[in-house]
């Protein structure tokens, strides 16, 4: 899977810096109940197939937007040698069960010391594990950028779902997509007790999904 410019991607659909489409669609289907079900092996292959572009970009430091990217971060910490920094960011209300107007701020990190005091000068690959509307990464950029000030900045999501987008990137901003995956609802591993299951019964499901 490769780079590309943020603003090669017009309605979700990724392009390559050739001009070729990058169409990689998921092989999932739905499960029973409308949704896609995704497992860890999903998960970790979508990742470490960006690896060769990651390594290029040359990263000094990850940042991980919890909850969902603290694994995809995670795992591209074993393979690029590189710290983790962890922010929380809402755009989803779980006790409303909306979508706030807003996106809500919960956590940030601090840049005097340890992996933080790398942001600035630094290559910094921001990781989230979709990008739905794109506006929780089009805030995480624009803060990063109005409080640091790093050298390069990237972003990196495991699924890409084509549609059109609400939020924008920079045009310097480099983009990376492990899969593109049509507009469903996804069910990760990590949230298999959000949707009232153990963690066996979702991998069982998306073996179903796959199959």
């Amino acid at each position: 899977e490769g780079k590309m410019n943020s603003n090669d991607i017009k309605g979700g659909i990724s392009n390559d810096k050739m001009g070729s489409t990058k169409i990689d669609l998921s092989t999932k289907t739905e499960a029973e109940d409308g949704k896609v079900y995704f497992s860890y092996e999903d998960i970790h292959s979508a990742v470490e197939s960006m690896v060769p572009s990651l390594a290029e970009f040359k990263p000094t430091v990850i940042i991980a937007i919890g909850g969902g990217g603290f694994i995809p971060a995670r795992i591209l910490r074993t393979q690029l040698k590189v710290p983790i920094l962890a922010i929380s960011l809402e755009l989803y209300d779980d006790e409303t069960n909306t979508t706030r107007e807003q996106v809500k701020c919960l956590q940030w990190f601090n840049t005097s010391a340890g992996p933080g005091a790398l942001v600035d000068g630094g290559n910094v690959l921001i990781v989230d594990e979709v990008d739905d509307t794109r506006t929780t990464l089009q805030y995480c950029v624009e803060e990063l950028l109005r409080k640091c000030k790093p050298a390069k900045v990237g972003v990196v999501v495991v699924h890409n779902k084509l549609k059109e987008k609400r939020g924008t990137l920079p045009e310097n901003v480099e983009y990376f997509a492990g899969q593109d995956v049509p507009d469903k609802w996804n069910c990760y591993p990590w949230d298999a007790a959000a949707y009232g299951r153990d963690i066996q019964e979702h991998e069982a499901i998306s073996r179903k999904c796959s199959s």
